[in-house]
């Protein structure tokens, strides 16, 4: 199965002081392709400058990365966001709105790659089309 990694869970998985979070995800999802945005990758490297994290911590982050697929933006995935974004403002879903601009593409994304999206965050919830792994 292929998965999608939200920014929410990879990041609480990596930024322990120990490697033991990222791998009890990695085993807790062994056997699946795990994917992540583009944009997700932008918001973990945007933390970690802001967060000031040291050399240690950024290649732990960089390693992670590494170990998974970054989901390439192409002519078709910006018109599936466009397409998402309407169906969501036609629905009155949140996800329609500006503030929630990255989380359209991860969803986006997702539902792009035909994958399911693993996410603690309850905004994902009835999105049109998008599969969710909670």
């Amino acid at each position: 199965m292929r998965l999608v990694v939200d920014t929410g869970v990879f990041s609480a998985a990596i930024s322990a002081r120990r490697r033991t979070s990222f791998e009890v995800l990695v085993s807790r999802l062994s056997g699946n392709q795990l994917l992540l945005t583009a944009q997700t990758v932008a918001e973990l490297r945007f933390g970690v400058l802001v967060a000031e994290w040291g050399e240690p911590r950024r290649s732990r982050l960089e390693a992670a990365i590494a170990t998974t697929t970054v989901i390439p933006v192409t002519d078709a995935l910006i018109t599936k966001v466009a397409a998402l974004r309407h169906a969501c403002r036609l629905e009155g879903h949140p996800l329609a709105s500006s503030a929630h601009a990255n989380d359209l593409w991860i969803a986006a994304s997702t539902i792009h790659v035909r994958a399911k999206l693993v996410t603690a965050d309850r905004l994902f919830a009835d999105v049109p089309g998008l599969a969710l792994l909670t």
